[in-house]
């Protein structure tokens, strides 16, 4: 257990609950956002139901075509089957959520690095960061066109949680502004290494230690088949994990969880939970998994500010770069 002392409250509670803990077996709501704008109402409901109990949900009949989600994945493989000489030129550039890392995350509550790769598309901050046409074709514009969809169907999940917190019709919306040069989204494409020749000891680690998303809202793609995700919706008095559930992988379905951006803008009305990928156990798959995160982040100049101002007024770009900080470090 790291015994660093950040400087958030959310990351204090993150770096006490690295041990695996227990597991159990509970539902993982899924709503329909077909219709939407003949349904908002009954959509929102749902919404906030999950939200608010269990913290995690999944979508379907969301928008996003299956041709574009199975796209997005190809050339996410093909990207990081790329020979390492070629994704270095694209690098992580300290606070930028915006390149090509390799185990380069590591989470406070455990004090070791992620095991896996990733790239991270924030499109403000791209400039030399895209591979050429000869590297890899069409990237860059299915990217950009999944990135862009990724951000619509987020703006309807955090435009019915307005409605339901009380503040003005899209709020988020405006907050997470993509025209703006200040907007820091990020699409974040995920491959795990693949445990086929691992050693006993290498399965102690995690794929992606216990954390909080440090974002409004968080869109997953998984492709089913290649499980690991688990979430923890409840924490004892000192803020230690209790249970965790795995969340199925099925692919086109989309699953959420709200981040502690959120969960401060709301004050606290809506509840970031805890989640992780362990490794796979003996009897599953063990090759590589592929996930897909669209991260949802208030612009930089965008103020965070709940309806009941429980919490200091705080920046979209101060409240990343503390939790980019801690996570990446220097």
């Amino acid at each position: 257990m790291s015994e660093t002392t950040y400087r958030l409250e959310e990351l204090n509670k993150e770096a006490g609950i690295g041990a695996y803990g227990e597991e159990i077996d509970r539902e993982v709501p899924q709503i329909d956002m077909g219709d939407f704008f003949n349904r908002k109402e009954e959509i929102a409901e749902a919404l906030w139901s999950a939200a608010t109990d269990i913290g995690f949900f999944q979508l379907v009949n969301h928008g996003i075509p299956d041709t574009l989600i199975d796209e997005a994945f190809d050339l996410s493989a093909q990207f990081f089957d790329l020979p390492e000489d070629t994704k270095v030129q694209y690098p992580l550039k300290p606070g930028s959520n915006a390149g090509w890392e390799y185990k380069a995350q590591v989470r406070p509550s455990t004090g070791t690095a992620d095991q896996k790769e990733s790239y991270q598309i924030t499109l403000p901050r791209m400039k030399g960061l895209w591979p050429t046409g000869a590297e890899l074709r069409h990237f860059k514009s299915t990217m950009m066109a999944f990135e862009r969809h990724n951000w619509a169907l987020a703006m309807k999940v955090l435009d019915c949680f307005a409605d339901k917190l009380g503040l003005p019709p899209e709020t988020f919306t405006e907050g997470h502004d993509p025209e703006a040069d200040r907007y820091q989204s990020t699409l974040r494409l995920i491959h795990y290494l693949g445990m086929e020749d691992a050693k006993p000891e290498d399965f102690k680690f995690w794929r992606a230690g216990a954390h909080t998303d440090f974002d409004c809202l968080t869109l997953l793609h998984q492709k089913t088949g290649q499980g690991g995700l688990q979430v923890c919706p409840g924490k004892d008095s000192e803020g230690r994990a209790i249970a965790w559930t795995d969340v199925p992988p099925i692919s086109h379905v989309i699953t959420c969880n709200i981040g502690d951006m959120l969960m401060r803008w709301s004050d606290d009305k809506l509840l970031s939970n805890l989640h992780r990928v362990r490794m796979p156990k003996p009897e599953e798959y063990l090759g590589p998994r592929y996930s897909i995160a669209y991260f949802a982040q208030a612009n930089m100049d965008t103020m965070l500010e709940g309806p009941e101002r429980k919490y200091e007024p705080m920046t979209g770009h101060d409240y990343i770069q503390m939790r980019l900080g801690a996570n990446f470090g220097s």
